[in-house]
């Protein structure tokens, strides 16, 4: 046992101590191994209880979830009915909106096709009054022409003038108070003459229509070319002024003024407003230019004087015919009167007739209750009296023959 096995620097390391170390170091390995193994004990079953809580737990967590699955199937369920039948009444709402939208378009179309029927129908009207308006036009056109190729003829043009006098005269006064184409003791021969009441002198009427000077006046572009056509229609309405002037005023025979008349409103207007001094000119001849619209003026003024002198003509007549009446005014009155007493006459007789039936009534009721008198013996009783002023019968109505 003493035996050497190995020196150990210095230290000579015996077989017992060999030994003994060896068994110390194997003791030492086996509490070593024992002390893991208790730690592995240990270790597993903390690991044993960790995972007997972690199976509990997962249970416990598999319940819940079951459970939470459960719930979440039957909310499921739950909302699946709701939304089933939320489905359903959001179905037959938009069905009954659809029908709905459905109707109120179908109304709203219908609406509008009547709506265009009747646009249509009135646009078709109007095209009819479109063209109606076109073919006027039409028809305007060419008479507007037909005007323009009229005027254009010095002759043509004195004719439409004659013709508008003519009209305007014809048309306001009676038949005896004018006269066309009315020729003088000179020998000349005026347009119209108009007979005043009370005047054998007639006022006399000549139309002229200077178109064509006019037209040059308006036409001209510039004031130097105004100024030759300013000339010419004076000397042209200065002519015709003169013409009536001396042919148409014939002291006693004529009225002392005549009438020009321009058968244009336009030219009349040009006339006045660039032209007084020619008016006056007229006016110091005795000739007064007058227009469509001023001789129509004129001649409601004739027709008023010959309207005043035809009354002052009749007036003897209905002084007469006034007489008359208020001879039938008094003999009605008279009448009335007369009708008016036996009226009064007629209600005298009722109120008496009316007396004389409540004495009646009265006797009669006496005789049934025989009121007789107290004193003395009884005796019938008298007859009555005809000829009492209560008992006599109405005479008849005065004037019933009548």
């Amino acid at each position: 046992m003493d035996q050497i096995v190995f020196t150990l620097g210095t230290q000579p390391v015996t077989l017992a101590q060999t030994l003994a170390g060896a068994g110390a170091l194997a003791f030492l390995l086996l509490v070593a191994v024992l002390r893991a193994v208790s730690r592995s004990a240990r270790q597993n079953a903390l690991e044993a209880d960790e995972q007997a809580r972690r199976a509990d737990e997962l249970e416990e967590r598999l319940a819940d979830l079951a459970r939470t699955q459960a719930e979440t199937i039957g909310r499921v369920q739950s909302m699946t009915e709701v939304l089933a039948q939320r489905q359903g009444d959001l179905a037959r709402a938009v069905a009954e909106r659809l029908d709905a939208s459905s109707h109120r378009m179908g109304e709203s179309l219908a609406r509008a096709s009547e709506a265009t029927h009747e646009n249509l129908v009135r646009l078709n009207e109007r095209l009819a009054l479109v063209d109606q308006a076109r073919a006027s036009l039409g028809e305007l056109s060419g008479q507007v022409m037909s005007l323009r190729e009229t005027l254009a003829n010095k002759q043509a043009r004195g004719a439409f003038g004659e013709g508008r006098l003519q009209a305007i005269i014809a048309d306001a006064l009676p038949r005896d108070s004018f006269a066309f184409q009315h020729t003088l003791s000179n020998g000349r021969r005026a347009d119209c003459a108009i007979f005043l009441p009370g005047d054998t002198r007639p006022l006399l009427v000549d139309s002229k229509f200077p178109l064509e000077a006019i037209t040059a006046f308006r036409e001209a572009p510039t004031p130097e070319a105004r100024k030759p056509a300013e000339a010419r229609l004076k000397a042209d309405v200065g002519r015709h002024v003169k013409d009536i002037a001396e042919r148409y005023l014939v002291g006693g025979e004529t009225q002392d003024v005549a009438l020009m008349f321009v058968p244009s409103e336009s030219v009349y207007g040009e006339l006045h407003e660039h032209f007084d001094d020619l008016i006056q000119q007229a006016f110091r001849a005795r000739v007064i230019l007058v227009s469509p619209s001023l001789l129509m003026l004129a001649v409601q003024v004739v027709q008023a004087i010959c309207k005043d002198a035809r009354m002052r003509e009749q007036a003897d007549l209905i002084r007469t015919e006034c007489g008359k009446l208020v001879a039938d005014v008094i003999r009605l009155r008279d009448r009335v009167g007369n009708l008016q007493k036996h009226f009064g006459q007629m209600t005298d007789d009722v109120a008496q007739a009316l007396t004389s039936a409540d004495k009646i009534a009265k006797r009669g009721a006496r005789i049934e209750q025989l009121e007789f008198e107290a004193d003395g013996p009884a005796r019938a009783p008298a007859p009555p009296d005809l000829f009492a002023a209560d008992t006599l019968p109405t005479p008849p109505l005065r004037g019933a023959a009548e």
